[in-house]
């Protein structure tokens, strides 16, 4: 089953008369950019989501990617009548509607994930090519890595990136 999707001002219409904007991106997205009043409801828990009669829920991710590839999952959490917000809170920036930004909070860890992987791959190149292709052993096992992470669903440098004193649960880092 699918979700409609709706845009940014039909979502304010359905707001303001009591329907309910639900973020189900992870945690650590949510703490660093959130639309004011947003329940946070992550798709890893996904919790059922109950609602008075006549009301209705808009789903949004950042981009729109997320809620729409889980539609179907989101539909079966929602007891009213639910929708995807078109483009994510990256729409309803562009709209320029409220967000919340905490630039305390650290950046996602994927994102983290994504920066530490691109250094290691450029750094082994560069070095396999300038110094001795020893070097290039290091972009094969970054590679190898995100290769197990997506055929698995797990990923390690995630894991070890969650460790580090900026990504603890509750310690805010000065900007």
């Amino acid at each position: 089953m699918s979700l409609p999707t709706i845009d940014v001002a039909g979502a304010r219409r359905l707001l303001d008369q009591g329907a309910v904007l639900v973020d189900i991106r992870e945690a650590d997205e949510h703490a660093r950019e959130r639309v004011p009043g947003a329940r946070h409801n992550p798709l890893s828990r996904l919790a059922p989501i109950e609602l008075p009669a006549g009301k209705a829920v808009i789903f949004h991710c950042r981009s729109g990617a997320r809620t729409t590839a889980n539609a179907a999952r989101l539909a079966g959490a929602a007891s009213c009548d639910a929708y995807v917000l078109e483009g994510g809170i990256d729409a309803w920036k562009k709209a320029g509607l409220p967000v919340a930004v905490d630039r305390r909070q650290p950046i996602e860890i994927m994102r983290q994930v994504q920066i530490v992987a691109g250094s290691l791959v450029l750094l082994g190149v560069v070095l396999g090519v300038g110094v001795t292709p020893a070097f290039l052993a290091l972009p094969a096992f970054v590679g190898a890595g995100l290769t197990f992470a997506g055929i698995s669903g797990w990923c390690g440098m995630a894991r070890l990136l969650a460790l580090m004193p900026w990504n603890r649960p509750g310690r805010a880092v000065a900007a």
